[in-house]
Order: C-alpha cells, then structure tokens, then sequence
C-alpha cells in the first residue's frame, strides 16, 4: 500500500535524520522534496502547500527538545500531520439508538459498490450487528444477482425486487422486511452511472429524503487518485455524505486520493478494501495509516488480523508441540500455512511489521502462489509421510513431485528448509530467541 510513496517519502526524511545539526537551508531542501512526492503521488496542490506550512510552522523551534535529535523531531511533525490529514481518528460507522440503521451505498458504476456491500455485511455481521441488504441498482445487468450471491455467501438476507424499477418502494420495502427479520443494520445497494449525472443524482436526493439514511457512504476507487477526490466532492456537494469506503487500496495506489479526500469533503474515510476476498475490508485508521506510510508498521492491526483469523486453541498446540522433543511436523506446518493465509496476502500483513519497507518485501520474493505449490507437495504426502518426513526417499520424493505437478528439486527444497526450520525453532523454544527462516521467506524456494 503507498509502496513508492513511503520509499520517497522516507528517503527524504532519513537524509534529515541523518543530520547531526539541522540547519533552516537543509529543512527548507526537505520540505521542497516532500512537496514534490507529494504532488507526484497525486495529492492536492492546495492540501499539499497547507501540509507544508503546517510542518514548517511546526519545525522552526525543533531546537528545544535536546533530548532527541533535530531529523528525529522533524520526522514526528511529519507523521502527525499525516495523521491530521488523513482524518485524524478512526470514525466508526454512528449505528441508531433504535435499529435498524440504513446505510446508503452511492458511487460510480465500477468503484466496487456492490461488492464493497458484501464485504461491509460480512464484517458487520462479525460485530454482532445483524445486517440485511437491499438491492436497489435496477439499472445495472446481474447487479441483483450479484448481490444475491454475496449474500448467500456470507448468509446475509437480500431484498430484491426484479419487477419493480421504483428505487424508493424498493428500499422502502427492504427497510420493512429488515425490521420483520429483526435485522439491526441495512445496506442499501445503489445505482451508479458512468460518470456523475444529474438523473443519477436527482434519483439518490429523492432516495435521501425518502429513507432519511443514518449514514451515506461513497465507495470511490482508491487507484484513481484525484478523479476520486473530484468524484467525493461532487456527491458530497449533492447529498452530504457521511463517509468514504476507498476500494483497490492493495493495488498500486499512488495515494493521492486516501491523502486528500477528507481535507476536500471533510467526510471520513471508514474503510479501505485492501483485497478481492470477502474478508478484505479493513476499518480505516489515520494513525495506524501514517505509521504504515512512514515504514514504523501498525502492530494494532497485525493483531487484530491474527485475533480474528488464527484459532488460538491450536495455536497454543501449535507452540507445544514446535518446542517439545519430536518438534513440528508437516502436518502442523500445514495447519499453520492455512492459518497464516486466512490473515490475507502474506506481503500485506509483512507489510504492517515495524522498519519494513517495499525493498525489503521486493527483495523477499514474496508470492502466494507459491504457498499453493507448498501445500500441493505436503497434501502429495501421506500422513505417515507428513509426521516422519525421514522416511521420504529419492522413490517417494519423485511421486509426491509427479503428484503435486511441481519438480522434485522444489520438494527437496522444501523439505531442507522443513528441516532448518525445525532446528532453529527448537532452539528459539530453549533460548527465547528470535530469527526464524520460514519455507516463505528469503532465500530460494519452490516455484
């Protein structure tokens, strides 16, 4: 995520860092190379120069502190005010005293609305909140079918009505037959058009007043940078929306938009979809982001994905058996893949850990794909095989190769670094250490 933005930006601040006295000169140099990032990444000219008056307000008595070094201090006006200027705190969906609450989902044909309503449903139904969706785009082919699929697959009630074209009964409908289903939270699926219209708008206005929604969300492509800045201030000139949901954020996003849409609409972003997977939407958090950006990670986050994804009755299994005598075994390395991969794209969740940055993660070779060809060749193995990998001859070897579709050199690769992993992490068992070299990490690998 902001993989050249963060390389630049941090760059620029380490030349600072690295200065035993910081003179005006080198600040001002600074702050002309943090301008010039900023508006390559496609930040507003006018949210960038604010950005900087603010920081170099902020650095002219950086002297005080003796304690901490000049860069150092530079660098943490920096970070807080990134933290300003991407919303400065979390800002939860505001859920009505009495339910249901009514969510409006507005956006352009190909921002992910529809699919960002599955999401958002899924994830409000992990927090006890009971959501229930409506399909209101009668306009766009198979957007009900659409729809009706993501909620059968996190079993989400639909409301649908392919008879009807009036988009006020139908929500209004939906509304009534959420309260019927005790449903505390409905998501109401929006047409979108090619472009902002005023048919499109006139449609949601009378939608607006109709409904009276809690909340009006604008799911915006995150890639489009300051199209999507435009595109926000456009509905948010017409309808007043509340929030902004940024879809595509794990592509190659130059972060022009996440970095300028609250500074223009002053409407939150709540969430950023960082994956094609149902359970990629993550709550949009200013601090955590602004640290991600600075390469000073977002262990908050981490956790959360690891409370949320890994069973920690068999993780404590898991940490049992890695230190006792016989140590892990391919069974259990294949338990904890699968675990590991339910916290989403492994370059992501590196991504949240301390210091890291894009070099570091380029120069892992990290590929999923290459976790599918790990666990082709163990589930290639049999059971006996998995607990006892000694028992795997050159004959064995070449059926599991021949069974798995990889090469017999990729299995003897895994299984040489099966085994160093094994050894160091009883070691790290016995000492408390740290320096674990997985099957994933640095180095060759199969594939």
């Amino acid at each position: 995520m902001f993989d050249e933005l963060s390389a630049k930006l941090n760059a620029t601040l380490q030349k600072l860092t690295g200065r035993g006295v910081l003179t005006e000169d080198a600040v001002k140099e600074g702050l002309r190379e943090i301008r010039r990032i900023l508006l390559e990444a496609d930040v507003s000219f006018d949210l960038t120069r604010d950005f900087l008056e603010r920081v170099q307000a902020k650095a002219i008595g950086v002297e005080a502190l003796k304690a901490v070094r000049p860069g150092h201090q530079i660098v943490k006006i920096v970070y807080d005010e990134l933290v300003a200027m991407l919303g400065e705190k979390q800002a939860p969906i505001a859920h009505a005293t009495v339910p249901p609450t009514v969510i409006l989902l507005v956006g352009l044909q190909g921002s992910g609305k529809t699919t960002t309503a599955g999401k958002l449903a899924r994830r409000l139904k992990t927090e006890q909140k009971a959501p229930f969706l409506v399909a209101a785009d009668v306009y766009r082919p198979a957007a009900i079918d659409q729809l009706t699929t993501l909620g059968k697959q996190v079993e989400v009630a639909v409301h649908a009505d392919t008879a009807s074209k009036d988009v006020v009964k139908i929500v209004r409908d939906g509304i009534a037959a959420a309260g019927k289903a005790r449903a505390r939270t409905v998501l109401v699926d929006t047409a979108g058009r090619l472009q902002i219209d005023d048919e499109m708008m006139g449609e949601l206005k009378r939608l607006k007043a109709a409904v009276n929604p809690h909340e009006i969300l604008l799911v915006a492509d995150g890639m489009t940078g300051q199209d999507a800045v435009r595109i926000a201030k456009g509905f948010h000139d017409a309808l007043g929306i509340t929030g902004v949901v940024l879809t595509k954020m794990d592509g190659d996003a130059r972060g022009g938009a996440a970095l300028s849409i609250y500074g223009v609409t002053h409407a939150p972003i709540k969430y950023i979809g960082v994956g094609e997977r149902l359970d990629a939407l993550e709550a949009f958090h200013p601090d955590r982001l602004a640290g991600r950006i600075l390469q000073q990670g977002d262990i908050l986050s981490l956790v959360e994905k690891a409370q949320g994804a890994v069973d920690e009755q068999e993780a404590e299994r898991l940490a049992r058996k890695v230190t006792s005598k016989k140590g892990m075994d391919l069974e259990d390395f294949l338990g904890a893949m699968r675990q590991m991969q339910k916290m989403g794209p492994l370059k992501n969740v590196l991504g949240m850990l301390p210091g890291m940055n894009p070099a570091m993660l380029q120069a892992a070779k990290i590929d999923d794909k290459k976790l599918k060809h790990v666990e082709a060749i163990v589930l290639s193995m049999t059971r006996k095989e998995r607990s006892n990998p000694d028992l795997l001859n050159g004959q064995r070897r070449l059926r599991i190769a021949k069974g798995s579709g990889r090469t017999v050199q990729e299995v003897n690769t895994l299984l040489n670094q099966f085994k160093q992993m094994q050894k160091v992490m009883k070691s790290v068992g016995k000492t408390g250490g740290t320096g674990l070299k997985l099957p994933f990490g640095r180095g060759p690998f199969p594939g």
